[in-house]
């Protein structure tokens, strides 16, 4: 077992290179954090009068915007409205930068806040600071230059405010508007904000993020919307004891949620659990790249969510170095609803739209220009993740799957230790899970509800999980979950781990997508699988007509034996042996083309059984080969069997991986046997004629 673990450790070192080489692009770069010491609260909203008032002076666009308000919801702001006037203030920021204790709030009005004092692009010493440029076109800077420098990225900037509270006084969150107009990277920063609390605003038009928290140990975001931004609509990061609820996003293109490196508190446990650092309730995520998304997105509980119209509806995943809490684990999603995840906004890549300035992308009008490269029509996607829980979730809609889940060697995440490059994904849990079916009753089948690469340990699933790919799943125990999922494989299937390799060579920045992806709109013989079992199929094919041919015309035993009878059995297993190989060849491209897990499992048995037949014909003459081709022919009942039926238990490398290298050494000794000879008579005539010359 130690050679074996030794063994998948260079191939994964190999795969994470590969890996590493394709997929430059990073999902998010930020300054060295430290992930808050835990002693915070989830903050309370606070119901008194405000401290601060921020309010624009147009009498006549105020009351327009309030006229459809209740009585005395429409008396109240006109009233903050007058005190406002005499007393408050015009931006956000001002407000802000007059907080000088805890406990302040500060009430906005409805109206569109453009905070023009902070917009101009940064001047003097703020123009030259000594930072590093990240890949994606901005400076990463620490935190004292975010405070000397608070607008060379922030429109409004949160610095080291601790339980401030910003509420907009509006019926909606519609009413209160803050825009960037792209001139910024975030609308609104909080940095070291313990108790922040959002209230009943919008913030959009970024080119990275709307509402951004970082470094908080307490902050809640209630009934925010965030739209039409390049890259995210929440972002928080490296924080603890956070709430996300009744919110939404859309028009963003990474993730509309994304609770990045949360606290990791669970990291060593198992799936019993003290608590979480992020709740994610009742909110609404759609027509985005992703719904979710969650880079060591860890300890974060999402509940009673809706997650639709987007590429995908939730992805959690340990994909990107430089963020801390890797790999990702413990995050647990229940009683979500996560459907029609189909759209495809790759088009806007392929058309040079997403080329333009992200003003004059059309954002407003639909656009979305994807910064990751992802399988749309997917549900939630796993893409290296331990200890996460999906239970009593309704999920429907999606024409690829439902749940996707796949391992990523530890050096993509710039872990060079060899001992832990197949440490995702392990222990994921599927639970009571409500597949293909809306809250109506309406059927809407999801075209696989698993899709799994076969790679990690405990993995497990409902046994009413579906159709899925491969098409047999370990089962959750009720009991000891800790040891459920007999599988402990160290590497993926080898064609799932090529397919996902090459479409990892997505580049959002070089408009690049990957041909022979199917997420890119690759299809049919289009495909690297079908390329791939086509490749395959034509090599062998060749062997087995030329082994047919030879066996037809009797001059494949070195030994000869039994008379005519006997050759003539042989002949015909050799003759049947083909027959079903060749119909498995053709239905392994079939399958391959089409997507179908239960068809490649056919073909292997059709191929099992010409080798078999073939090394029976071969014993006689040819021992070693013969006995060699009909263990080859095992080995592809075996893989079969590990398809169809049942996975095999507690072996590091699916039989894939063994039948695939050792038909890679028939094919060679095939050759070999194949070659044309010269029999001994001809070579004694040719011997005479040459002493005679």
């Amino acid at each position: 077992m130690g050679h074996m673990r030794k063994l998948a450790s260079i191939v994964a070192l190999a795969s994470g290179l590969l890996v590493a080489g394709a997929g430059a692009a990073l999902a998010h770069e930020e300054r060295p954090v430290t992930f808050p010491d835990g002693t915070g609260s989830v903050p309370v909203l606070r119901q008194g009068e405000p401290d601060l008032l921020v309010c624009k002076t147009d009498k006549a666009d105020f009351e327009r915007r309030i006229a459809n308000f209740p009585a005395a919801l429409k008396s109240r702001n006109l009233d903050l409205f007058a005190k406002c006037k005499e007393k408050g203030v015009r931006h956000l920021q001002e407000a802000v930068d007059r907080v000088d204790r805890p406990g302040m709030t500060i009430a906005i009005l409805p109206g569109l806040y453009r905070e023009e004092p902070s917009q101009p692009a940064p001047t003097g010493a703020c123009a030259r600071l000594p930072a590093r440029w990240s890949d994606w076109g901005y400076q990463i800077l620490s935190y004292d230059q975010q405070v000397q420098c608070p607008h060379n990225q922030n429109l409004v900037a949160i610095l080291g405010k601790r339980d401030l509270q910003i509420e907009g006084t509006g019926s909606g969150p519609l009413d209160v508007v803050i825009d960037a107009e792209y001139r910024k990277l975030n609308a609104v920063r909080a940095d070291r904000a313990d108790g922040v609390y959002f209230r009943n605003l919008t913030a959009q038009r970024t080119t990275f993020n709307s509402l951004y928290v970082l470094e908080t140990d307490g902050f809640v975001i209630d009934r925010v919307l965030t739209r039409w931004n390049d890259e995210y609509g929440f972002l928080t990061f490296a924080s603890d004891h956070g709430l996300y609820t009744d919110c939404e996003a859309y028009g963003n293109g990474d993730g509309g949620l994304y609770p990045g490196s949360a606290s990791n508190l669970n990291e060593g446990r198992g799936h019993d659990v003290p608590r979480y650092a992020i709740e994610i309730r009742r909110c609404k995520s759609h027509d985005n790249a992703l719904g979710y998304s969650g880079t060591a997105g860890d300890s974060v509980w999402v509940h009673d969510n809706e997650f639709y119209d987007n590429m995908v509806g939730a992805t959690m995943d340990s994909l990107w170095p430089s963020h801390p809490g890797l790999p990702q684990n413990h995050a647990k999603f229940e009683n979500n609803q996560i459907y029609d995840n189909n759209r495809d906004y790759y088009h806007h890549t392929r058309d040079g739209t997403c080329a333009k300035p992200p003003a004059e992308r059309g954002y407003e009008r639909g656009v979305v220009c994807s910064q990751v490269g992802v399988p749309p029509g997917t549900g939630v996607i796993v893409a290296g993740g331990n200890y996460n829980v999906f239970r009593n979730n309704r999920v429907w809609g999606h024409r690829r799957a439902g749940f996707q889940l796949f391992g990523v060697p530890a050096f993509i995440r710039g872990e060079e230790d060899l001992a832990k490059q197949a440490d995702t994904s392990d222990f994921n849990r599927h639970e009571d899970n409500v597949f293909g079916v809306s809250p109506t009753g309406e059927r809407r089948p999801n075209g696989l509800d698993v899709w799994w690469d076969g790679q990690g340990t405990g993995n497990c699933w409902q046994a009413d999980a579906g159709a899925s790919s491969p098409v047999v799943l370990p089962v959750c125990a009720q009991a000891a979950p800790e040891l459920t999922g007999g599988t402990r494989r160290l590497l993926a299937e080898p064609v799932k781990l090529v397919k996902l390799y090459l479409c990892a060579d997505f580049s959002a920045a070089e408009a690049r997508l990957p041909a022979g992806c199917d997420w890119f709109g690759a299809s049919g013989m289009g495909t690297v699988e079908a390329q791939l079992a086509l490749g395959g199929s034509v090599v062998l094919g060749l062997v087995a007509g030329l082994f047919w041919w030879r066996g037809r015309r009797g001059d494949l035993e070195k030994s000869p034996g039994g008379g005519p009878a006997a050759v003539r059995r042989r002949q015909r297993l050799i003759l049947a042996g083909t027959v079903a190989g060749g119909l498995g060849l053709v239905l392994d491209v079939v399958a391959a083309a089409v997507g179908t897990a239960a068809q490649t499992g056919v073909a292997l048995l059709l191929m099992g059984a010409w080798w078999w037949c073939l090394g029976a014909a071969l014993v006689a003459g040819r021992p070693v080969f013969g006995w060699f081709t009909v263990v080859v022919g095992v080995l592809a009942c075996v893989d079969a069997f590990d398809r169809l039926v049942y996975l095999i238990p507690f072996v590091p490398l699916g039989p894939g991986w063994v039948r695939g290298l050792l038909t890679g050494f028939w094919v060679l000794c095939a050759v070999v046997v194949l070659a044309p000879r010269r029999s001994r008579a001809v070579a004694e005539r040719s011997a005479e004629a040459e002493v005679a010359t």
